[in-house]
């Protein structure tokens, strides 16, 4: 049985005309992949739920925006991960950062705890404070600098580091208290 192939282009057509069953289509198509980024910065599926939706708002009012000479997905995620950061922000989530006087000098060696795939890391990255888990997200699983972290956040690059040395070492607290002991491999922390 052949699998219908999908023609993104036509969705978002329809989605410029703004046709609700073009919407749904994107909306549907991109579900996963929108969600399993959602959750790496909410607390729960509820959470993250609110902001992938919050995206695709903006995504249905500004589709006129979207270049079709590139990939829809790279466009998504930015707009998914600056609704986290608003979804932050409204909440006044960033009221616990710290000043990196406050954090004592660590070697990195102290933070050799890393995790396979950012599923596995997922359940306890939810458990950590929500600046914590912002600062982490966008260094770690997104590769931003501590520069870039600090200005959409409004935070200094100090307390970015502080957050993201802090995020490292709460994970670590709650996966040896989980399972007895740090996973070591090589991909993150």
């Amino acid at each position: 049985m052949e699998k219908h192939k999908i023609n993104l282009g036509l969705i978002i057509e329809g989605c410029l005309a703004q046709n609700p069953g073009s919407q749904r289509k994107l909306y549907e198509l991109f579900y996963g992949y929108g969600m399993s980024l959602a959750l790496q910065f909410a607390r729960h599926d509820i959470e993250a739920e609110e902001i992938f939706n919050d995206s695709f708002i903006h995504v249905f009012k500004h589709i006129d925006k979207f270049d079709t000479s590139f990939p829809f997905k790279p466009w998504l995620r930015r707009i998914i991960i600056n609704s986290a950061i608003d979804h932050h922000r409204k909440y006044k989530k960033f009221n616990n950062t710290y000043s990196t006087e406050s954090v004592p000098e660590r070697k990195e060696q102290d933070f050799e705890f890393e995790f396979d795939t950012a599923v596995d890391l997922l359940p306890i990255l939810q458990k950590i404070s929500p600046a914590y888990r912002m600062v982490f997200t966008l260094y770690i699983l997104e590769g931003y600098k501590h520069s870039e972290i600090a200005e959409m956040l409004d935070i200094s690059v100090g307390t970015s580091k502080s957050n993201l040395t802090r995020a490292k070492r709460k994970l670590k607290e709650i996966w040896i208290k989980e399972n007895g002991c740090p996973k070591k491999t090589n991909q993150y922390g």
